[in-house]
């Protein structure tokens, strides 16, 4: 689809996934042991054939810059490409700011809109897990004549409360939206039949809401027309609602798994379920597989370990009478004899630490002998050593910012490249 321009947003400050965003941006996060969460959005355009992708950047976008530039690359025949556009201040009027929003982004970058043989412009968030065919949006798209559509899925009352959710009339057109509803009264002003869902070929199952999920398709001339006529600074929360005021906004249903990995907690969660015997988000689905960049690591090497319901990522040295349960391990990751690693995800390391392994005085990246993780995150190229207990047994919510350990949303988290030494307790 050549006539189908892509943006993927690559968000704020990512302030609710710090401390994972201390060093990284929101879509370099690494998820599910082998990828980043940029992986999901770019390998779902390349499976819907739209292979000319932007990806909007702003804090903190070293990290993702590499990975972008080490994984996807295409033939010079093809015309694909994936690019980045990082903010920078320019000469052009408002172009002395950075990024105010979702939607003052693209308008910064407008002017790779308005290249010749552009007629759709798809919109995509950078931090979000599910798996979708975005063709079957922009037929829905274009069979409605509409000037917007935006994906949408069913969802129960107590899911609502911190969605967008929309009211559509008979032909699925947008007629009303309410940000966060929070009494049923206001659901109630939003509510659909659940049989008019029923009857487009997704189950409702009782549900009687429809939700945003931030996925838009645009006309080009109406998104040009918006960018350049108003100043709004978000599309979900300006762009959006005023186009259902003024143009044909239409919905696309959708009703797979969809995730917005936005918290520590809905990011911890996500990962874990990933490793489950029946994951809601298969990562092995035949023909739409989720790519990212190759690192030719050798097989993992496990000795005498028990492992269970986790996924070990290649480059792995499992020591003897290890126990890993329910559990994400990360690339090169090196676990010492006797550690037990439960509830938790490992990112693993950049690079092996042969001079740290070697030498006894000092702590090695991965984890030391007899070491307990319970519950926790260990961000990259973590040394931590033997005997250390990273648990919360005091049940924290929150805690105060340190350099070597936090915990967010009740999870412990072992901030990038920290040292917890031997015998390290959380306290």
């Amino acid at each position: 689809m050549r006539n189908v321009l892509s943006f993927v947003l690559g968000g704020g400050r990512g302030t609710r996934l710090y401390p994972l965003t201390k060093y990284r941006s929101k879509p370099a996060v690494p998820l599910g042991a082998n990828y980043r969460l940029i992986d999901i959005p770019l390998s779902n355009c390349l499976h819907s054939g739209l292979n000319r992708i932007y990806v909007l950047t702003q804090f903190l976008s070293v990290s993702l810059h590499r990975h972008i530039r080490q994984t996807y690359r295409f033939d010079h025949f093809g015309g694909g490409f994936v690019e980045i556009l990082a903010a920078q201040q320019t000469m052009e009027e408002g172009g002395k700011d950075w990024y105010q929003g979702t939607a003052d982004a693209v308008r910064k970058q407008v002017r790779y809109i308005q290249q010749n043989g552009i007629d759709y412009v798809l919109i995509l968030s950078g931090d979000q897990l599910y798996r979708m065919n975005y063709a079957d949006m922009i037929r829905t798209h274009q069979e409605s004549r509409a000037d917007v559509t935006i994906a949408a899925m069913p969802v129960t009352r107590e899911q609502a409360h911190g969605l967008g959710i929309m009211r559509v009339d008979e032909d699925g057109r947008v007629q009303g939206f309410l940000e966060k509803p929070k009494t049923v009264e206001e659901m109630n002003l939003v509510k659909m039949d659940p049989s008019w869902i029923d009857r487009r070929g997704v189950q409702s199952r009782g549900r009687d809401l429809l939700a945003s999920m931030g996925i838009y398709v645009f006309n080009r001339a109406t998104l040009l027309d918006v960018l350049t006529k108003t100043d709004y600074h978000d599309f979900g929360k300006e762009i959006f609602p005023a186009s259902v005021r003024s143009r044909r906004v239409q919905v696309h249903l959708f009703d797979g798994y969809w995730e917005d990995v936005g918290t520590i907690r809905s990011y911890y969660d996500s990962c874990l379920s990933l490793a489950a015997p029946h994951p809601p988000f298969e990562l092995a689905y035949p023909g739409a597989e989720i790519y990212s960049r190759p690192e030719f690591l050798p097989p993992s090497k496990i000795d005498g370990a028990t492992v269970r319901r986790s996924l070990i990522a290649d480059g792995c040295r499992i020591g003897e009478g290890a126990v890993i349960e329910n559990s994400i391990i990360g690339s090169r990751s090196i676990i010492g004899r006797g550690v037990t690693i439960r509830d938790s995800i490992l990112m693993g390391a950049d690079d092996y630490d042969f001079d740290g392994v070697a030498n006894e005085t000092s702590t090695a990246v991965g984890i030391g002998d007899g070491s307990l993780l319970i519950g926790s995150i260990v961000d990259k190229n973590c040394r931590i050593g033997r005997n250390v207990r990273l648990v919360n047994e005091k049940g924290l919510e929150n805690s105060v910012d340190a350099d070597d350990c936090v915990v967010r949303d009740g999870i412990p988290i072992v901030v990038k490249d920290a040292c917890l030494p031997d015998g390290w307790k959380l306290s």
